[in-house]
């Protein structure tokens, strides 16, 4: 800036113009006054100020480049008298950009500032003209200009950002913009596509990609949440799993690349590009916990794996009560007894003294060494293995106990089996029956040549088997007996059916039962990534661990244990194994009745899945359209929280549904269970249960009919079974509340 000068260092042009009937190309005169002597004109037609970002953007401007266009300044009067100031009539901004520099001691406070003296055109006009007559570049021009000015001139972002006022990621963003495919700008600026197009164009820098998706997408999925899901569609998410277990961090010191959204602050999202390099660092790490657990717990092998390998065809052994040696167990009660006297003791009075305190302390030191009351046989641990997969959470998680095929014990032959098959065989000749089918013909012959007769039947040995067809119809009638006794004992019939299917479950071999009872229990991973990590799937993984260490492992012994439960753990072994076989899922098998017996069971339940699943970004958000986000806002939390979020590009959108809906508990409508009749009926408080609408009418009468609108149409042909009536459950219940 130059110095303050008191006098007009240029005349402007005064007259009405060189040619008749044209205004003047200028008015006033051009001179230098310092800024101290500029003061806000009454007469600004803006009467709402500038940002503190624009003035800020303006003053980094005028640092690097200077004022490029004068003020529009006239005199100030007072009593008919000029004061020596002078009214900002047009450049306010700029007025206060030069303000907050001298503030910062960046030039002086008189410092000369170029401005023209009008006192001709009315100072509103003129403000009003500068404000409305004006148009600003098409964004795209700017991003390309961005982008040449960055090429030519070797700047950085933060370099622009500091001429420009600018910050670095905003100006990232710009240059990110400019390198869109030229093709795609110019529909842009004939405004074919729409900014937030663009931008989800602009994810992934690559020019010929972004042509690519362009052409083959059609032009209603033109969408930004498409187009920004086409363009990443080879990398993986830095959400995903994989990416959780490995660590972002890791995966580019490994020489990964990341390819980041530049227009996307929540959550610092990013895309992985090398996936092989990425599932290579997972699989290292996973085997290096799964050597670990190996080593650590002297199992014979550890197998690493993304995804659990349900076909892995092994069978599993499990944890087995511990044996202590003699005093383990009384020393061990002792402890317990002790440590819960301690803790009652100074339950109300407060931290407990030092000595109290290393007493619970030496007391946990205790329990601790003597181990958990459950353990593996170190038999089994030198045959069997773990599996280690990778979690929904990207975490690892150990599967402990499962015996290769080559790896399983040699069942030594059993003395009566053996005597049993040498005597069916030594008695196969003398057989009657097979006697009789395979002499007939000789026989006759034999009977005709001898003169007629009946050839007379030996005596045979009273020490011999019996024929196989009178055992099985000698056996048949007692299968008959057994049947019809069983019915009667309705207490009996439970313990043989849980005993049947613990069977089953737990996979004990050899069957040890009698029961032709048919139980399977669908893997419903294979439906949906994470199941297995919910809490209803982990619920069931440890239900499933306590009861499978109480099995005996040897067939014969199972009655024993089944019949030595009592009858809230026998019922609840018989819900556990029950609850396993459950299969709703609707998928492109067509199962109308089925479905709607599975509404049926969640009503009878009273079943909650607010208890089960949350509307996180991963499990729900992030796999709908922006329309499915904005109707589940205004469902589950307001119409206005739901306008907010009109505008926002999908990530945005997500970060901020996400907390809304899981704060509210909202379900989307085919999770959510239609309240029992019974409730109903008792008064008309109306809505679903808890507060939730049961799937539409309508959808229900389509699955009843058989157009289950979830799937397309297949028949698998399958039949499904006659539950109880009303009446036999009552009568089962007050059975089994007799015997008790």
């Amino acid at each position: 800036m130059t110095s303050p000068s008191e006098t007009p260092v240029a005349v402007g042009v005064e007259t009405g113009g060189a040619v008749p009937g044209l205004a003047a190309v200028q008015f006033g005169e051009v001179r230098d006054i310092p800024l101290n002597r500029l003061k806000a004109s009454p007469k600004n037609a803006r009467r709402v100020g500038h940002s503190a970002e624009v003035i800020e953007a303006r003053a980094a401007s005028i640092r690097h480049k200077g004022v490029l266009q004068p003020l529009v300044v006239e005199p100030e009067i007072k009593d008919a008298q000029k004061t020596g100031y002078y009214l900002v009539t047009a450049g306010e901004g700029r007025r206060q950009a030069l303000r907050l520099l001298a503030k910062r001691k960046a030039l002086a406070k008189g410092a000369a500032v170029r401005c023209v003296v009008d006192t001709t055109n009315d100072p509103a006009e003129v403000s009003m003209d500068e404000n409305l007559s004006r148009e600003p570049m098409h964004p795209a021009d700017a991003y390309e200009a961005f982008r040449e000015l960055s090429e030519r001139r070797g700047w950085s972002a933060e370099e622009i950002g500091a001429r420009f006022g600018l910050k670095a990621d905003i100006v990232r963003q710009r240059l990110r913009l400019g390198a869109v495919a030229p093709a795609l700008l110019d529909l842009y600026r004939e405004a074919v596509l729409t900014l937030e197009q663009v931008t989800a164009f602009a994810v992934n820098p690559d020019a010929a990609r972004q042509l690519q998706v362009f052409e083959r997408l059609s032009p209603h999925q033109l969408t930004a949440h498409v187009i920004r899901r086409a363009m990443v569609e080879d990398k993986v998410i830095s959400t995903d799993r994989r990416a959780q277990f490995v660590g972002v961090e890791a995966y580019e010191a490994a020489g990964g690349p990341v390819l980041r959204d530049l227009f996307t602050q929540a959550g610092g999202v990013c895309w992985l590009e090398d996936v092989a390099l990425l599932e290579t660092l997972a699989a290292d790490k996973l085997a290096k916990v799964a050597e670990a657990v190996r080593a650590a717990e002297g199992w014979k092998w550890a197998s690493p794996s993304l995804d659990f390998p349900h076909g892995h065809g092994c069978s599993r052994v499990w944890e087995r009560l511990r044996e202590r040696a003699p005093g383990e167990s009384e020393a061990i009660n002792a402890l317990i007894a002790e440590d819960a006297e301690l803790t009652e003791q100074w339950a109300d009075i407060g931290p407990p003294p030092p000595e109290v305190a290393a007493r619970f302390e030496a007391i946990a030191a205790q329990l601790e060494a003597y181990g958990d009351e459950y353990g593996y046989d170190p038999g089994e641990r030198a045959r069997a293995g773990v599996f280690v997969v990778l979690d929904a959470y990207g975490e690892a998680r150990i599967e402990r106990g499962f015996v290769r095929p080559e790896d399983e014990p040699v069942p030594e032959p059993d003395p009566e089996d053996e005597a049993d098959a040498a005597d069916h065989q030594a008695a196969g000749a003398s057989d009657p029956d097979d006697a009789d089918e395979e002499g007939e013909a000789d026989g006759g012959r034999d009977a005709e040549a001898s003169g007629g007769g009946e050839a007379e039947e030996p005596e045979g040995d009273p020490a011999a088997p019996l024929p196989d067809r009178v055992i099985a119809e000698l056996t048949a009638h007692r299968s008959a007996a057994l049947r019809d006794a069983l019915a009667q004992n309705p207490d009996l019939a439970q313990v043989a059916l849980v005993h049947a299917l613990a069977a089953k479950v737990f996979g004990v071999y050899p069957a040890p039962t009698c029961l032709e009872i048919q139980w399977a229990s669908r893997d419903l991973a294979q439906f949906g990534e994470g199941v297995e990590d919910s809490p209803a799937g982990r619920a069931i993984a440890e239900r499933h661990r306590v009861w499978a260490r109480q099995m005996p492992s040897e067939g014969p012994d199972l009655w024993a244990f089944i019949v030595g439960l009592d009858h809230d753990s026998r019922a609840s072994l018989l819900a556990h194994c029950v609850g396993l076989s459950v299969y709703a899922v609707r998928n492109w098998e067509r199962r109308p009745h089925a479905l709607a017996h599975a509404e049926t069971l969640a009503s009878a339940l009273d079943l909650d899945m607010r208890d089960y699943w949350k509307p996180t970004a991963v499990r729900y958000l992030d796999r709908v359209t922006k329309a499915h986000i904005v109707a589940a806002v205004s469902d589950g939390v307001s119409a206005q929280a739901a306008a907010r979020l009109s505008g926002l590009k999908k990530p945005d959108m997500v970060a901020a549904a996400e907390p809304q809906l899981v704060e509210v508990g909202w379900l989307p409508p085919i999770l959510r269970t239609a309240r029992p009749q019974s409730q109903d009926a008792e008064g008309e408080g109306g809505g679903a249960q808890q507060g939730l609408e049961a799937p539409s009418e309508a959808e229900d009468a389509l699955v009843l009919a058989g157009d289950d609108p979830h799937a397309p149409r297949q028949d698998d042909g399958a039949t499904e079974p006659a539950s109880l009536s009303a009446e036999d459950e009552e009568q089962a219940a007050a059975s089994l509340a007799a015997a008790e």
